[in-house]
């Protein structure tokens, strides 16, 4: 890509009152990201939303020079940026209306894994919420997911921590630019991720504080780049809750682990749960249960054991697999004709499939493949 076009995105970022939704429409309207720029000021109002404020913010081309600074930084820093549409751009969080046009990130983890979970909380985390949040994550492990937090304290620390003991990659979603690790203790920690093939993920350019307003519009990236979201330990109001609402609206499966009624940062969890805002979550299995995973896996082993077998059949096997496979359930005799095959021949070479867990032998004297090979 060229410095030209990155800095069309960066721009366009930078523009107040920009986000997501109205980036994406600005795009529609002027067919592409250069005749956003090109567009005069009062074609840009006469698009659906579009003011005269971000429309003489769009045409000044003001915010060029600052596009141009910031590409210094992510050459000087090797950020990788990813545009909406290209294809490492986190393809769950590209179906999300609000989601960001542009990502800085650094790392190497694949943010489009094939499992992807979110784990968030409070900042002050219990002992009972870090045991939680290890027994999950450690019971995950065979699933190989993409653990998300927000490299805050308490849970999301715990969530990193417990992802790279158990060697699993894991990513954190920042509410600043990548100048800066918010809070300044978990520097180590990430540290800690990108050498252990982790990484860090932000919308907002560098020389972006981590102002309060920040976390929210981070929280729709926690949501929106996974497949399920899991909240540890919270209190009704927070980050976590509105994180859980925010999965919740772009459809994604909520875990909550309860806690006792008294305890304050178990209110909010056990509050989604009562509300049937999200599944109850005791342990891995819970989550394997309702993600569909361990059918999955089981499904896989199956089909990868079949293919193994498959290789190892001889030329008469495959030949009645063949025919199977393009027959459906297909009779003795239909074998036997289109076959060639003896009598005694066929029925030792079906008992033998049969054996493999390759067909099935079906009432009538029918056969059937035992899967699509």
């Amino acid at each position: 890509m060229s410095d030209d076009q990155l800095k069309y995105q960066i721009a366009l970022t930078m523009i107040p009152k920009v986000g997501g939704i109205t980036a994406k429409k600005l795009i529609a309207y002027c067919g592409g990201l250069e005749g956003v720029f090109a567009e005069k000021k009062a074609n840009l109002m006469k698009i659906p939303g579009i003011g005269e404020f971000i429309a003489k913010a769009v045409s000044g081309h003001g915010v060029f020079k600052e596009a141009e600074k910031e590409i210094e930084f992510i050459k000087k820093n090797q950020i990788t940026t990813l545009f909406y549409t290209d294809a490492n751009y986190p393809s769950r969080l590209k179906h999300c209306d609000d989601g960001p046009i542009l990502l800085f990130y650094k790392g190497n983890p694949d943010l489009n894994s094939d499992k992807v979970i979110a784990v968030v909380g409070t900042r002050n985390i219990t002992e009972y919420g870090k045991q939680k949040c290890k027994e999950i994550i450690e019971g995950l492990k065979k699933y190989n997911p993409l653990i998300v937090s927000g490299l805050a304290y308490g849970v999301d620390a715990k969530a990193h921590k417990s992802a790279l003991d158990q060697s699993l990659p894991t990513v954190g979603v920042l509410g600043h630019g990548l100048d800066r690790i918010y809070p300044k203790l978990n520097g180590p920690l990430a540290d800690r991720m990108l050498k252990q093939n982790g990484g860090l993920i932000t919308d907002f350019v560098s020389n972006t504080i981590p102002d309060r307003e920040n976390f929210p519009k981070r929280n729709r990236i926690i949501a929106g780049m996974v497949d399920a979201l899991i909240v540890i330990e919270a209190a009704v109001t927070g980050g976590a809750l509105i994180t859980a609402n925010i999965a919740n609206s772009y459809n994604r499966d909520v875990f909550a682990v309860p806690g006792r009624t008294t305890d304050l940062y178990s209110q909010g969890c056990n509050l989604l749960i009562k509300s049937h805002k999200a599944h109850m979550v005791e342990s891995a299995r819970d989550i394997e249960y309702v993600m569909g995973w361990e059918e999955d896996d089981k499904k896989k082993v199956k089909k990868q054991l079949q293919q193994q077998l498959f290789l190892e059949l001889d030329e008469e096997e495959k030949l009645i697999t063949d025919i199977l496979s393009q027959n459906g359930d297909s009779s003795f005799d239909l074998l036997k004709s289109k076959t060639g095959l003896s009598f005694s021949k066929l029925s030792s070479l079906l008992l033998n499939l049969e054996f493999k867990g390759v067909i099935y032998n079906l009432p009538g004297k029918m056969f059937r493949m035992a899967a699509t090979i």
